[in-house]
């Protein structure tokens, strides 16, 4: 079972998310964590998100740690959404009224 965690990186430790990251590989999941995972010596960023499409599309899954900021984050929930890979939300912000990236995922992972 191949895995995508999605979450912030730019001006996030790799603390924030190693825990989440532990508990998905001792449930048997290969998680694809970015901190570690894809090289993040890239002076614009695009190698970076060909490098997380490249995981993305090979991932059975993808799990979400969202800080309701995350550009990046974005990108990649972007991009697994056109290539329809099921959702698991680990840690987003609240519900909101009307439309909203959190409200979206929670239906997608309703779906799925």
């Amino acid at each position: 079972m191949r895995a995508f965690l999605i979450c912030p990186v730019r001006g996030h430790l790799p603390e924030e998310t190693r825990v989440i990251v532990e508990s998905l590989e001792a449930k048997g999941w290969r998680v694809h964590w970015p901190h570690r995972d894809t090289d993040q010596g890239d002076p614009t960023g695009y190698r970076i998100c060909a490098d997380n499409r490249a995981a993305i599309e090979k991932a059975d899954r993808v799990f979400i740690v969202w800080d309701g900021e995350s550009t990046g984050s974005l990108f990649d929930l972007g991009m697994a959404f056109a290539l329809r890979k099921p959702l698991s939300p680990v840690e987003i912000p609240g519900p909101t009224e009307g439309k909203s990236f959190q409200n979206m995922m929670r239906e997608w992972e309703d779906l799925g």
